[in-house]
C-alpha cells in the first residue's frame, strides 16, 4: 500500500466542452496494487487523507475523504454531511491518470473529472501528467 497523491480536473461539460484543468481537487487516499482506494488502510490512515479544492490554483476549501458505508466522499466541515461532495460508486473505480471519475459537487451537479495524476504522496503531480 502506498499513500497516493491523487489530481481531478474537471472534465468536458456542456459548459466546458474542453474540460478545465483550473477547476481541480487534490487529495491523498491509500491505493492497492491494483489502482482502487484501500478502505482498510483508509480507516487506519483517515487523518492523512486529506483533499484541498482549486480553482485557479487557489485552495477554496480543504477537507477529508471519508466513507459512509461503501459511499466516498469529500468531507469539509465534519459536524455535518450537508456541505459533502460525494463519489459516484468510487469504490468501483481505479484511479488511473486518463480515467474519470464523477463527483456531485456543492452545488447539487454531478460532474465528470478526469484522474491528472497519481504519483507517490509528496511528490508534486504536475511533473507525472499523462
Amino acid at each position: 500500500m502506498t499513500m497516493m497523491k491523487i489530481r481531478l480536473e474537471l472534465g468536458r461539460t456542456k459548459e466546458t466542452p474542453n474540460g478545465d484543468e483550473n477547476h481541480a481537487y487534490e487529495f491523498i487516499a491509500p491505493l492497492d496494487p491494483e489502482g482502487h482506494i484501500d478502505a482498510e488502510v483508509w480507516k487506519k490512515e483517515r487523518e492523512n487523507c486529506t483533499v484541498r479544492h482549486l480553482q485557479n490554483g487557489n485552495v477554496i476549501k480543504s477537507g477529508r475523504l471519508t466513507r459512509i458505508g461503501r459511499s466516498w466522499r469529500f468531507d469539509y466541515d465534519r459536524h455535518t454531511h450537508g456541505d459533502d461532495e460525494p463519489f459516484y460508486k468510487l469504490d468501483q473505480h481505479t484511479m488511473r491518470p486518463g480515467l474519470y471519475v464523477s463527483i456531485m459537487e456543492h452545488d447539487g451537479v454531478q460532474r465528470p473529472f478526469k484522474i491528472a495524476s497519481v504519483v507517490p504522496a509528496g511528490i508534486n503531480p504536475a511533473a507525472h501528467r499523462s
